[in-house]
């Protein structure tokens, strides 16, 4: 069973996912900034460093956004040169360019940004000069993956590129059709837009927390949207009245005394997830450092004895671990490298099951992850696709005194 949840309070809304009554995705967006990834501006070339094959440019934030060759080049791999040009034979400071966020600013970092624009809707994400067809991999049955190639190139004009998403699998031909004139009438209103604005400028914002969680989470698998807000209410059902009908009586406003994330033990889940030490059903745990290069997590055995020998309660308490991991990489959104230290294992076909395992849990995640091996040292390194500042910000603050580097003084 699945359910979604979204709560708003007057400066942050938050949106969350369970199923069968286990937080899986969680998100959250402050009242007063919204997140920046999907918008597009006018931007002006400030400055191009050939060796860094990159440029700065701006778009009116408060620093300079990052633009690198290869989002300069076409988006298709094909009709892109044989050699890479330098960045200099491409832009030239002063250029006006229409630009897509697709990383937010990060620390001291300015946005990254792309020209390979792309417009999600609720079945397609439209890419107005990507010219191919793509659909998702997570619909596997071949006779459907071919089917919805197919609609989208009788769609499709000259040019333009579609992939479809996996809210696409089973969609009529008029329901994609729906989406995609809808998208086209977006990038028209950005072109007309961009045409007669003076650069920097902002020519398309995309959509906030609730109506993003309506577009991209919200399944026909899934039994109900709770919503403890009348506005945030009226919004979601609004753009299902238009984009899935047929969802939109699954949304329900709840009006219960008791808030909406304790009714459902959803603040609970939150407030265990984001611990430093984070409890496994077994009697092991986890703890997990997050530094700005990358995150560490340790797995031990804690309290768990097991009831055969000492490598099988080693392996169960890494299978264990495994999922444990693929999930809160999912729910915490931990974005970069990420280094496991599995308790060391003696069985090969051991560590193959442990892999498979965090491989099996990741496919649900909707943010492109993989498992690179194991180290030299026995750690596992993963990747994960890191857009947005890490939810750990929402919740905690660097100490102004110490910087982040303080000890409790023991006597």
């Amino acid at each position: 069973m699945k359910q979604l949840f979204v709560h708003c309070t007057r400066t942050v809304t938050q949106s969350s996912l369970l199923e069968d009554g286990v937080l899986t995705e969680f998100s959250v967006e402050r009242s007063e900034g919204t997140s920046l990834v999907g918008n597009i501006y006018l931007g002006r070339v400030v400055n191009v460093l050939p060796g860094m094959q990159a440029a700065f440019v701006d778009i009116g934030l408060p620093k300079n956004a990052f633009l690198y060759v290869d989002d300069v080049l076409h988006p298709h791999l094909d009709r892109q040169p044989k050699t890479k040009p330098s960045i200099a034979e491409l832009l030239k400071p002063g250029d006006r360019r229409v630009v897509q966020i697709m990383k937010e600013p990060l620390g001291g970092k300015g946005a990254r940004i792309t020209t390979h624009y792309s417009l999600p809707g609720r079945c397609l994400v439209y890419m107005p000069h990507a010219d191919y067809v793509g659909v998702s991999k997570k619909i596997e049955q071949e006779h459907e993956r071919a089917r919805l190639k197919g609609l989208a190139e009788e769609l499709r004009e000259a040019g333009e590129g579609l992939i479809l998403r996996t809210n696409a699998e089973g969609e009529s031909r008029e329901s994609l059709a729906r989406d995609l004139e809808g998208l086209r009438n977006v990038w028209r209103h950005i072109s007309e837009r961009g045409a007669a604005a003076e650069a920097p400028a902002e020519l398309h914002r995309d959509f906030g927390l609730v109506q993003r969680t309506v577009r991209d989470v919200f399944k026909p698998d899934m039994e109900a949207l709770l919503v403890d807000d009348e506005r945030a209410y009226r919004d979601a059902r609004a753009y299902l009245r238009q984009a899935a009908p047929h969802l939109e009586h699954r949304v329900k406003l709840h009006a219960e005394a008791a808030t909406l994330y304790e009714h459902f033990g959803i603040k609970a889940q939150i407030d265990q997830a984001f611990q430093r030490r984070v409890a496994l059903r077994s009697g092991g745990y986890l703890v997990i450092d997050q530094t700005e290069a990358l995150t560490v997590i340790d797995v031990n055995t804690g309290k768990y004895t097991g009831a055969i020998d000492l490598e099988e309660t080693v392996f169960q308490t890494n299978l264990e671990a495994a999922a444990e991991i693929a999930r809160l990489l999912r729910l915490r959104d931990i974005g970069g490298i990420v280094i496991v230290d599995f308790i060391d294992m003696t069985d090969e076909d051991h560590r193959r099951r442990v892999v498979e395992r965090i491989e099996e849990t990741m496919r649900l995640d909707r943010t492109k992850c993989q498992v690179v091996g194991w180290t030299r040292l026995g750690l596992l390194e993963i990747t994960r696709k890191k857009t947005r500042a890490d939810l750990m910000s929402y919740f905690y603050e660097t100490c102004i005194a110490c910087k982040g580097s303080g000890r409790t003084y023991v006597r």
